[in-house]
Parts: structure tokens; C-alpha cells; sequence
């Protein structure tokens, strides 16, 4: 009986059709007097439902938890994108699925971005981002859209949702795959710092590449087998699909280097969303990620799914030799749990860190694509915490907050939205960091749900 309750109400995807604010939320237990500041989220949204739309392309939905001595106000705003205004004055949907504009949509309307994947603050600016368009500048605190940011014409085109910042240089250092066009081989890469430099170069193939590498000295781009075809899309096929024999691909690039220096590693086919981090260790370069078999959400080219039961993230090693022995990397599962949305102490991107977490599934329930619990990890991938909801919950991306600038590494907390199945809503659970297997130490609760998303960021009161 449990079980038919749970696969009922487990999804939390459908779009919420509605702006809010509420500026006192109830408590459970009590919030940290330390935690002063904003936890901003951002996901997938429609406003209006379309034909063949994948669940990746939905207007952003920008989700913003206020807290301040002890208090909590939330807000959500729609990202006012030139889709989605086109779309609200033409009051339906004027595009499909990955950009493509329905046959009935104006000639010349073009620009189908959505930033509705990240959001992050860097330099003075809170930018929501995906990555076929350039950063959305949005204001802080009324979460209004200011348009396109491109660095006073530095960069252009594509721009990864998933940059990083240096802890030591500042710099936001990104990437844009697609750099040539739709569906094409070309990425491009760049630091955003006072030259704003940027180079372009060619991957073995068209590939989803969402997420990327950065040491201290080294930048590494994974060209995983979700491939990109033009000739598919334009034939009604997946635009992108699982092709395993093309194999995995790593371009690793000294960051200060350029193209011609890129040296490439190979290894078993395999796909990667998410990095948890990476650090150089002597002549090797070492990064942990959440590595799927098989891919969910994407089919092959034929249409054919995927094999669900290979379709999971775990927890794993790749090392890069750099020392030109070999060109292929090692890959080394560090846990069988399924998990994704994997963080860090930000304070430690690039080095090697001590502390990780990610969104882990209930070993004990047959839904593996339900993330309901946190794990805890140490530098090697052990286990130090686990914590799981109760049956039917979800929780999303874990987002690490220091105790104080100064605090050591992993001293602070995790803010996760969880979504509370039978209530129909979500709260936002506020946990010990290290100690997670406590439970939340508060719960701000809204009365509505906040719909699974991707990432969100903390920025601190100033």
C-alpha cells in the first residue's frame, strides 16, 4: 500500500503556473543566526506546454529563500527571457524541444534561450545561466530580468551553465560547447578577468557537454557519447542521442595554454552531468564525478531508450596521467549508491577537498530516478554521514555554506529543497553539514511546491 502511495505522488516535474511572495514563512526548529543571506534556485519551468518539449528546455523559474536573524521570505519570478515574453504576448508556446521554433511561430523570432539551469553571483552580478545563450543579469533580492550580460562584448554565444570560480585568482573561468553553431564539434573556453581572453578549438565529436574540469593549472573538457546530430534533427530524430561506440574523450589544457595543447585521453563509454571536483596530485590530475553507464533522458539514435538499470550516477574517480605514459584515464566507483547533484566547500574548487556531498536514492525502494537523501563523503569517497527522507520525499542539489569566511573547510551547513509528497509542498531543509545523519536542524515550509529543478547558489548579505 505504502509503495502504490509513493509511486503515485512521486513526481514533482509539472510546472507551478504562478508567481509568489510570502514574507514570513513558518519555522521548524530554529535557523542558524549565522545564515544571513539568499539561497537562490533555479529550474525548468514551461510557461506554456509544447509539442515534443524535452524536459531540459523549459523557461527558467528563479526560486529565492531569504534568511535573515532567524527569519525566512521566499520569492519566484519567471526569467523574463526573449522567449518567454514573446511567448507570454502571443499567449501560447512559440517553441519545441533544444530551440526549435514551432511552424506557426513568427519568421522572425529566434532566440529560444530559456536560463533555466544555474544561477550564480560573481563580480557584483547574479546571473542565471544554460548553456546555448549567454548569462540573464538578474536583480537581486526583486529577482527582476536585466537582460543579456556579455562582459562589454568579450564574449558571445554559447556560455556553459556550469563555470567555475577560482577560489585563489577569482577569476570565472568557463566554456560553451556548440561554439560553431547548432550541433556542431566546436567549444570554445575563456576566463572572465581583466583580458577576458577566450580560444576556440575542435572535440572529437558534436557532444552534450555539460559540465567541465578545472585544477589549479589544468582544464579538462569530457566529450562523453550524447552526441549531437543536425541530420537528426532535421529528420524529426533526437536531436541528441547515445552513440557508445564513439567512446569517452577528455581534452585536458594547461590554463594558460591554448588548442594546439590540448592532449586527449580516452576510456570506456560512459556520461557524466555533473562534477564534484578536481585537484592535481604530482604528475596526475584527478577528478571526482558522478559517471552514469547509460544516460537517462536521452534515447539512442533510433528512438531505442536506454537501459534504466545502467542508467544511474555513482560516485566515481578518473585519473589522468599527465606524465604521457598512456592516453587513457582510469575510472574507479567509489560507492554503488545511485546519487547526482554532487558539491563541494566552494572555498576548495580546484584543491583537493576533504568534505563532498550529493542527492542519493533510497536503496530500500525500487524508483532509482528518485533522489530522496543526502550523503556525506570524506576525500576518498567514504562514507562520513547519510541521510534518508521519509518514503516518497525528494530532496534536491545540496548547496554548501560556510560557517564564517574563515571557518575550516566543511564547517557551516547544506540548504536542499525537499519536496513532501503527500503534502503536495516543499520545504527548505537546513542541515549540520557534518553531521547529516542528525536530520535538518530547521525546515523553513512553504505552502506550495517548488518543482524538481537543477542548481541554485548561496550568496551572502553583504
Amino acid at each position: 500500500m505504502q509503495q502504490d502511495v509513493v509511486t503515485e505522488q512521486r513526481n514533482n516535474i509539472a510546472p507551478i503556473p504562478f508567481e509568489a511572495d510570502a514574507a514570513y514563512l513558518k519555522l521548524i526548529g530554529e535557523l542558524p543566526r549565522e545564515l544571513n543571506g539568499t539561497l537562490y534556485r533555479n529550474g525548468p519551468n514551461p510557461q506554456f506546454s509544447s509539442p515534443g518539449a524535452h524536459w531540459f528546455v523549459g523557461d527558467g523559474m528563479l526560486h529565492a529563500f531569504h534568511l535573515e536573524n532567524a527569519r525566512a521570505s521566499y520569492r519566484n519570478r519567471w526569467v523574463r527571457t526573449p522567449k518567454w515574453l514573446a511567448e507570454h504576448d502571443a499567449g501560447r508556446a512559440l517553441f519545441g524541444g533544444f530551440g526549435r521554433k514551432l511552424p506557426d511561430a513568427p519568421a522572425d523570432l529566434s532566440d529560444g534561450g530559456v536560463a533555466n539551469t544555474n544561477i550564480i553571483f560573481h563580480a557584483g552580478k547574479l546571473l542565471a545561466l544554460e548553456e546555448a545563450h549567454l548569462p540573464t543579469e538578474i536583480e537581486p533580492g526583486t529577482l527582476a530580468t536585466r537582460g543579456y550580460h556579455n562582459y562589454q562584448g568579450r564574449i558571445a554565444g554559447s556560455f556553459t551553465a556550469h563555470p567555475k570560480i577560482d577560489p585563489v585568482t577569482g577569476e570565472l573561468v568557463f566554456f560553451g560547447y556548440n561554439a560553431a553553431g547548432p550541433l556542431t564539434p566546436a567549444l570554445s573556453y575563456g576566463a572572465i578577468d581583466a583580458s577576458g581572453r577566450a580560444t576556440r578549438f575542435e572535440a572529437p565529436y558534436a557532444s552534450m557537454v555539460h559540465d567541465f574540469i578545472v585544477t589549479a593549472n589544468h582544464v579538462l573538457f569530457p566529450i562523453l557519447p550524447i552526441t549531437g546530430s543536425m541530420e537528426r534533427a532535421m529528420s524529426g530524430r533526437p536531436p541528441y542521442a547515445w552513440e557508445p561506440d564513439k567512446g569517452a574523450y577528455v581534452g585536458v589544457m594547461k590554463r594558460n595554454g591554448t588548442a594546439k595543447d590540448i592532449v586527449w585521453f580516452r576510456a570506456e563509454a560512459c556520461y557524466v552531468f555533473h562534477v564534484m571536483n578536481a585537484w592535481e596530485d604530482d604528475q596526475r590530475t584527478i577528478a571526482d564525478v558522478m559517471q552514469f553507464e547509460e544516460p537517462p533522458l536521452f534515447p539512442r539514435p533510433d528512438g531505442r531508450p536506454t537501459d534504466p538499470e545502467k542508467s544511474r550516477a555513482r560516485h566515481c574517480r578518473w585519473t589522468f596521467d599527465l606524465s604521457g605514459k598512456t592516453d587513457r584515464f582510469q575510472q574507479t566507483y567509489l560507492d554503488d549508491l545511485t546519487g547526482e547533484f554532487p558539491r563541494i566547500d566552494d572555498r576548495r574548487a580546484g584543491l583537493k577537498s576533504r568534505h563532498g556531498w550529493y542527492a542519493c536514492a533510497n536503496p530500500r525502494l525500487p524508483m532509482f530516478d528518485a533522489l530522496s537523501g543526502i550523503v556525506h563523503v570524506d576525500g576518498s569517497g567514504r562514507r562520513l554521514g547519510h541521510y534518508l527522507l521519509p518514503a516518497g520525499d525528494t530532496i534536491s542539489e545540496p548547496v554548501f555554506v560556510e560557517r564564517s569566511k574563515d571557518a575550516a573547510e566543511g564547517d557551516g551547513w547544506l540548504l536542499a529543497l525537499v519536496w513532501r509528497a503527500r503534502e503536495n509542498r516543499s520545504d527548505l531543509a537546513v542541515f549540520n553539514a557534518t553531521d547529516v545523519e542528525a536530520g535538518p536542524v530547521a525546515l523553513v515550509q512553504l505552502g506550495h511546491r517548488v518543482p524538481d529543478g537543477f542548481h541554485g547558489n548561496w550568496v551572502g548579505a553583504a
